[in-house]
């Protein structure tokens, strides 16, 4: 799972809670119906945006879920989940970023892409993912082409990037990309008034997806020498909260101007949530009473000892568990797993909370009822 919006349960509430894991079942499912089991590998927190998006503006009528079968990571139980074209063109984008992702990895020779066996057949994932990708972004009127630009367009650009170069004349790919994404999602619902300010939506998510990636990354690049966009262009960390800062604000003046049937889930995710991403990736934000333990603490309530950690697996054991994780979808839905190599803890939907609420009995942002972050004001 990757993403830079992962809330939680805590924060979202029952009734969100239900919708939110609904469009990430869905993109989920979308992407085992259309393109294979092992394509739901590629599901994320962020691609799922772009069903939500689509959903709100036309609202949950009766065509846009379904009812799926028990999966075991719900308990063996049926779910409502999101389907449609907001599903599959959450997929498309999905596969198509994923695709790009793995040719990167390729052409840095990260960790065991280094080796030739392993780099072929992760070539051949990629150009499968590529052009499964397309096909489903055309199925639903959505020219992946855009994305594939984007992508071609970043290696230059990070190619050419050095000291001086403006921050933003790196995440303009990235930017021109989601602004596309998520401008489709208008023509999707019907809803043509919405694509000019769901592109503005796009595209200051886009910019912060690459500044805050930057930022989580900033100190494993200086460890390893790999490039950054911070480090390669002299932008300071100041600058980068200034920009994502600004970036916030004008997500929240664009959302302000679109029209949706039902956007409590849509504000939820790009107001609130956004922000506390930004808040975790900079280090400000508030630790979680729930799911973190204090710091250094020595002992588990009650005085016992915390368990010795776990002998790390081999190469080709945790091969076999990495494949076993992903095709139950572990790594995308579970609560909690096991790292396939390293055997560590692993988070999964609720891992990365950061709320400071302990209670679980609210149903999150009810429209704009006591919300300061709602009205372009920013401040009433």
């Amino acid at each position: 799972m990757f993403g830079i919006v992962r809330p939680c349960s805590h924060r979202l509430g029952e009734s969100l809670k239900a919708e939110w894991m609904a469009h990430l079942c869905g993109l989920c499912l979308a992407l085992r119906r259309d393109h294979g089991q092992f394509a739901r590998i590629v599901t994320n927190y962020d691609g799922l945006l772009i069903s939500v998006l689509t959903e709100a503006q036309v609202g949950a009528v009766g065509e846009s879920r379904r009812t799926a079968g028990p999966c075991a990571l719900r308990g063996m139980r049926t779910a409502s989940v999101a389907q449609g074209e907001g599903a599959r063109l959450s997929a498309a984008v999905s596969l198509v970023l994923a695709s790009a992702k793995v040719r990167d990895h390729v052409a840095d020779r990260d960790g065991l892409l280094a080796r030739r066996p392993v780099a072929a057949a992760a070539r051949r994932v990629a150009a499968s993912w590529g052009r499964a990708g397309a096909h489903s972004g055309s199925a639903v009127g959505f020219d992946t082409g855009v994305l594939v630009d984007a992508v071609d367009r970043q290696v230059g650009i990070e190619t050419l990037a050095g000291p001086g170069t403006p921050i933003l004349t790196v995440t303009e790919p990235t930017e021109t990309a989601t602004a596309a994404a998520f401008a489709h999602t208008a023509v999707l619902a019907g809803r043509a008034g919405n694509a000019e300010p769901l592109a503005e939506v796009g595209r200051l998510f886009g910019r912060l997806a690459h500044l805050l990636d930057a930022v989580e990354d900033r100190e494993a690049d200086a460890r390893t020498g790999a490039w950054n966009p911070l480090t390669a262009t002299g932008t300071s960390l100041t600058e980068a909260r200034r920009l994502a800062d600004d970036a916030l604000h004008g997500i929240r003046l664009a959302l302000w101007e679109a029209e949706f049937r039902d956007g409590r889930l849509v504000h939820l995710l790009l107001a609130h949530e956004l922000r506390r991403s930004v808040d975790r990736a900079f280090g400000s934000g508030p630790a979680c009473a729930v799911h973190q333990p204090g710091p250094g603490a020595p002992y588990l309530p009650g005085g016992h000892l915390p368990p010795k950690p776990k002998e790390p697996r081999g190469f080709l054991p945790g091969c076999g568990m990495f494949l076993l994780l992903c095709c139950t979808c572990q790594m995308c839905c579970a609560s909690d797993y096991e790292g396939p190599w390293s055997r560590k803890k692993r988070e999964g939907c609720c891992g990365n909370c950061d709320c400071d609420c302990p209670c679980d009995g609210c149903d999150g942002c009810d429209g704009c009822d006591g919300c300061d972050c709602c009205c372009p004001c920013d401040g009433c």
